[in-house]
């Protein structure tokens, strides 16, 4: 929150040594003031004084949607971190308020989905005490600021973009004009030269970047997006100067709030505006509307950058000569925890650490599912292991970004006590899906049983590793929540005259090669789905170059042989 004028706040010099942003009292009075405030409108809602239709935009900006079987609600997790504490106060909602689990998204968040009406306020108020919220995880405004998992660790890293999604946390958090858009709008921002946060499939995407005397800026995309009409992005600008920063996103916001079509829903994204107007045409509104704006008002100034910077200060590294060594030698001594780190594991910028992905995505489990118990034990192993943090991914997993590589087997061996151990980090099993028909009042299918049974198809992990990576992605619904337009394999839900059936595309992906999949024929009923998938991994393996990846081999091959084979196989 800390909103002033600029919409940037200095932070105070007591919170500086942080390792993630930490709110101060104003932050949390105004926490408690919106908790009231919901309060006191479910209390008219079930006193009948607000229809359902009075209520849901207020709901709504509480981030609480009616579903199929009850309410849900989104708890944003800014950027994916989290706090042990903060995780520990997750899974007591979870336990008290919930069934005992939560489901974490495709937007870094957490969703609870059987919450009592009766009951939400108490679950923000309960949120705020961890300083947590659901703010703007619903609605025509913009959303969660996604980003890196590994931001501020990554070998790879340039820039933290850690800052500047807070930074952006801030600014957007109830901008005065842009909290009722034409339309949700989500921006992701990376700091590395491998893209990791899918920012060509985002309203606005970022990349932070150094320039030829380490001075910081920015590439800037916008006009990417999935769902109905799934978009790849356009480059604005190779570069934008930091102090800019703010200034160019007004800019783009303030042109697509303006012209941004309000008549449709199905056509008022910012992808839909710069398809229709033309990339050059859009470019231009936006340099226009840049020029005009008071520098003064939107600069980000630097004493601004490194107070909200000081928030993430690198924790108390040590110097560990021999721990490299040391994993070495039980990486050779044991097969299965060589399987783990080889998939499960990323390169860390410090000498002698590394980040560990915790897969939410057992054999025959709920991708993205966790449960309260689950949820207390990542914290405390975050506690004992990675200096309290912990990340949320968007493909529904948890990082522990600082681990001691001396430490890692002791942390392996506590994650396989508790199920959450399972090697298969970017293979066939890895599976993207988003709740489908059983939670979700949108959905036309299922998605969960569809990733259940095709885990299940390929659990020998051999078999996982002989395929080689790839991505599976699966939505019950054209909103795209599980991203299946750029899954290598994306699998779509539709209906058929009341019957579950499946639409399949091939080549997506979220990455710098990011690409909308093609549909390689005609649905399949819900029964068949596992039978294409295997016959789509059979071709493949059958016709791949030493080496060559699934979406590689697609590449080179085309389409045909992949058809073929499915005709085939009918």
């Amino acid at each position: 929150m800390d909103i002033i004028e600029s919409h940037i706040a200095l932070p105070a010099a007591a919170r500086t040594r942080a390792r993630i942003y930490q709110y101060d009292e104003y932050d949390r009075e105004f926490l408690r003031e919106r908790v009231g405030e919901f309060r006191a409108q479910v209390e008219r809602r079930l006193a009948g004084a607000l229809t359902e239709d009075e209520f849901k935009p207020l709901r709504l900006m509480n981030g609480l949607y009616l579903q199929l079987h009850a309410y849900m609600l989104r708890c944003a997790v800014p950027y994916g971190v989290l706090s042990s504490r903060q995780l520990r106060q997750l899974a007591h909602i979870a336990r008290t308020y919930d069934r005992g689990f939560g489901h974490f998204t495709t937007r870094q968040n957490l969703q609870f989905n059987w919450i009592k009406l009766e009951q939400a306020p108490d679950v923000l108020a309960t949120l705020a005490e961890a300083d947590l919220h659901s703010i703007q995880t619903s609605g025509n405004c913009i959303r969660n600021v996604t980003t890196d998992e590994f931001a501020g660790a990554a070998a790879d890293e340039v820039v933290d973009p850690r800052v500047y999604a807070e930074i952006l946390r801030q600014w957007s958090t109830l901008h005065p004009e842009f909290s009722y858009l034409p339309r949700k709008f989500k921006i992701a921002i990376t700091g590395a030269p491998n893209d990791r946060a899918a920012i060509q499939v985002h309203d606005i995407g970022l990349v932070a970047r150094r320039g030829p005397s380490g001075e910081t800026g920015f590439e800037v995309w916008a006009g990417g997006g999935l769902g109905r009409v799934p978009l790849i992005g356009t480059k604005l600008r190779d570069w934008l100067d930091e102090p800019d920063f703010l200034s160019y996103m007004e800019a783009i916001l303030r042109v697509y709030n303006a012209l941004g079509g309000r008549e449709n829903i199905h056509k008022a994204r910012v992808k839909i505006l710069l398809r229709d107007v033309g990339a050059a045409r859009f470019i231009e509104m936006v340099e226009q509307e840049f020029a005009t704006l008071p520098r003064g008002k939107f600069r980000l100034e630097p004493e601004v950058i490194a107070a909200i910077r000081a928030h993430f200060a690198p924790p108390p590294f040590e110097t560990l000569p021999h721990a490299e060594a040391t994993l070495a030698r039980q990486v050779a001594a044991d097969a299965a925890f060589a399987d783990w780190v080889a998939h499960n594991t990323h390169p860390h910028q410090r000498p002698g650490y590394i980040s560990a992905v915790i897969s939410l995505k057992p054999i025959g489990g709920i991708p993205g599912d966790a449960t309260a118990e689950q949820m207390d034990a990542v914290a405390d192993l975050a506690d004992r292991y990675s200096f309290d943090e912990i990340r949320v991914t968007h493909v529904q997993n948890l990082v522990l970004p600082h681990v001691r590589q001396d430490e890692l087997f002791d942390l392996w061996r506590a994650l396989d006590a508790l199920g959450l151990a399972t090697p298969n980090i970017g293979t066939v099993t890895d599976i993207i899906a988003c709740p489908g028909l059983d939670y979700c009042s949108l959905a036309n299918a299922r998605a969960i049983p569809v990733a259940q049974m095709l885990s299940e198809r390929f659990a020998d992990l051999q078999r996982q590793y002989e395929i080689g990576p790839i991505s599976i992605n699966i939505s019950g619904c054209i909103n795209a929540c599980g991203h299946h337009h750029v899954g290598a394999i994306g699998i779509l839900g539709v209906d058929k005259k009341g019957e579950e059936y499946y639409q399949i595309t091939l080549g997506g992906s979220a990455g710098n090669d990011a690409a909308i999949g093609e549909i390689v024929g005609p649905s399949v009923p819900y029964e068949g789905v596992v039978g294409v998938v295997e016959t789509l991994i059979r071709t493949y393996l059958a016709r791949r170059e030493p080496g060559e990846t699934f979406l590689a081999a697609y590449r080179r091959l085309g389409m045909a042989p992949f058809k073929e084979a499915l005709h085939a196989a009918a």
